[in-house]
């Protein structure tokens, strides 16, 4: 069930601490080596909160839950203020000139990880919640916000890619390669409470993390950017089948994810990913 609704900070009380006794093992160790990479990779990006927000927040339980079985970099930083540089630099290397969340934004033939991804014959989806219907190019619709949907700026992935939270399959064996799940403006923290959004990713992700951990496959949160602050440092994560768990205080950037998501799948690295070190111990 996906949580709904906006409420107010003041009038909503922490949600109940997740018991995390029954999550599956990791599998790896540092002494672990693979070679293959995750079977599915689902990517998660939420709004505005800097690292100290929700590290040992009473309000995010099940988020703090979950980083204590992940790979946490705890000297991620975003690259830029405000939210739509930020994705377009995660999904393609670059900002390529973006320096608002104005819409609509159009990069022509500019390659980016799901064009990388169909071209190396693997596949790849973006879901944004509260989209109204797949191939959407609009700017807005509800709590839907494409300035958080890098794929719809680029004209070289097709509309299909483009897909509604709904259509996310629930056998997620199905799941594409590597996809993107965006919650709303609501969801994602953007207008609404921290506690809001960990309930929302606890409802939504949770049975995919379980999932993934005994299927050779992975999960990856992020923030867009922090509130507002001069260093944006933020929380991300991985966890998954091969992942270490563990807190790593190696800098990193929104371009080590892409780095690291593109060594993984044998792909070329993009832009700013090219001259980045890839995120210690999140496949092993």
């Amino acid at each position: 069930m996906i949580l709904a609704g906006c409420s107010s900070a003041g009038s909503e009380p922490p949600p109940p601490r997740p018991s995390v006794a029954s999550w599956p093992v990791p599998a790896a160790s540092a002494g672990t080596s693979t070679h293959d990479a995750p079977d599915h990779v689902l990517i998660v990006v939420f709004e505005n909160k800097a690292f100290g927000q929700i590290a040992g927040s009473r309000s995010a339980p099940y988020l703090n839950a979950l980083m204590a079985h992940s790979a946490v970099y705890t000297d991620f930083r975003a690259e830029t203020h405000p939210s739509q540089p930020n994705y377009i630099a995660l999904f393609s290397g670059d900002t390529h000139g973006v320096t608002s969340d104005a819409c609509p934004v159009r990069l022509h033939e500019t390659p980016n990880l799901g064009w990388q991804l169909l071209e190396a014959g693997h596949t790849f989806v973006g879901y944004s919640e509260g989209m109204p219907r797949a191939g959407y190019t609009g700017c807005r619709s509800g709590r839907y916000a494409a300035k958080h949907n890098p794929w719809v700026d680029f004209d070289n992935l097709p509309a299909t890619v483009n897909q509604p939270a709904d259509a996310m399959p629930s056998d997620f064996a199905r799941l594409p390669t590597v996809s993107f799940l965006i919650p709303d403006l609501c969801h994602d923290m953007h207008d609404c409470p921290i506690s809001t959004g960990d309930g929302w990713t606890q409802s939504r992700l949770d049975p995919y993390t379980r999932w993934a951990q005994t299927h050779h496959s992975a999960l990856i949160v992020t923030f867009d950017e922090d509130n507002g602050g001069t260093r944006n440092r933020i929380l991300t994560l991985v966890y998954g089948t091969h992942t270490v768990p563990g807190r790593y205080a190696q800098p990193a950037t929104h371009y080590s994810l892409l780095a690291t998501l593109e060594d993984w799948y044998g792909l070329e690295r993009l832009g700013h990913a090219a001259g980045t070190a890839v995120l210690p111990n999140a496949w092993n």
